[in-house]
């Protein structure tokens, strides 16, 4: 990422300049697209420093979810840029500015480049991380709004239609808020600690009672700490005279090879033990009702 930093840093200032020198929104709009750039990489790389830091008593998973802090943020910055190309579009398509093609067009092209460079580096990486994959989205915007801002150029240069150039702003902005959205949604969802979107906890607390010896399981909750940690935690009932460790490693063997899980947390009890409580949502072994255990299915956890 650092070197993505220094290519997008380095061609801001020249995009601003380009912008203000040939009067293009569309060029400006993309500077400030790359200037979020520069920020989100900027903050990226701060966060992965971060989340490197050793775990403490106080902070008993470390940094981790610094990551996830700075993607929130991106997608914030992605949305707030919009918002200003649209206002600043309107004022434009009511009042079109004298726009100077040839000069609009070489930027523009030169970004295109820039940001093709900056795409390809970061693709080697933005399936494993959400930090990653939030700044390689800045960057793929960056490179669409560019073949855009040709676009507006050439337009502008052949007929000499300089409505083409807020149009595209807007065209750009639209870009960039539709790629803020899943990383808005991805990034809230691991912060409200959600399941995970790849894995069905319904199929897992089910997976789960399959082994033999289980024969029930509750309060049963996946969450994501940070991009590519998943952690699970679960209470789990096995019979009177089944080996509790035993089964606890036979649930943490499946959870890994199966689902990737290796952040396991299990309580691992004898039924007998917890006859008649009422827990949260149940898992029991197919074809087994819950009455036959003495508790009624619910949706509320222990008080």
């Amino acid at each position: 990422m650092t070197a993505v930093l220094l290519l997008t840093a380095s061609f801001t200032v020249a995009e601003v300049v380009g912008g203000l020198l040939t009067g293009s929104l569309a060029l400006l709009a993309d500077a400030g697209h790359m200037l979020s750039d520069n920020l989100s990489l900027g903050l990226a790389l701060f966060a992965a420093w971060l989340a490197g830091r050793p775990a403490t008593p106080e902070r008993t998973f470390g940094y981790k979810r610094a990551e996830i802090l700075a993607a929130l943020f991106n997608g914030v910055t992605l949305v707030a840029i919009s918002i200003w190309i649209f206002v600043e579009a309107y004022a434009r398509l009511h009042e079109p500015h004298e726009i100077l093609g040839n000069w609009m067009l070489a930027v523009a092209a030169l970004g295109l480049v820039v940001n093709a460079a900056g795409a390809v580096i970061l693709s080697r990486s933005a399936d494993d991380n959400l930090n990653v994959q939030s700044a390689f989205r800045h960057v793929v915007a960056d490179a669409l709004g560019s073949v855009g801002v040709i676009v507006a150029a050439l337009a502008i240069i052949l007929t000499g239609w300089r409505y083409a150039d807020p149009l595209v702003s807007v065209a750009i902005g639209l870009l960039i808020l539709a790629s803020s959205w899943s990383l808005l949604r991805d990034s809230t969802n691991i912060l409200l600690e959600a399941t995970p979107r790849s894995i069905d906890a319904g199929e897992v607390g089910n997976r789960m009672t399959s082994v033999e010896g289980v024969s029930e399981v509750h309060d049963l909750h996946i969450w994501t700490i940070t991009s590519g940690f998943p952690a699970l935690s679960a209470h789990v009932l096995v019979g009177q005279r089944e080996d509790c460790h035993a089964r606890r490693r036979d649930l943490e063997r499946l959870l890994e090879r199966e689902y990737g899980i290796s952040h396991t947390t299990l309580q691992v009890d004898h039924a007998s033990d917890h006859e008649g409580e009422t827990h949260g949502p149940q898992f029991l072994p197919l074809g087994e009702k819950p009455e036959t255990r003495g508790s009624s299915l619910s949706t509320q956890p222990n008080p």
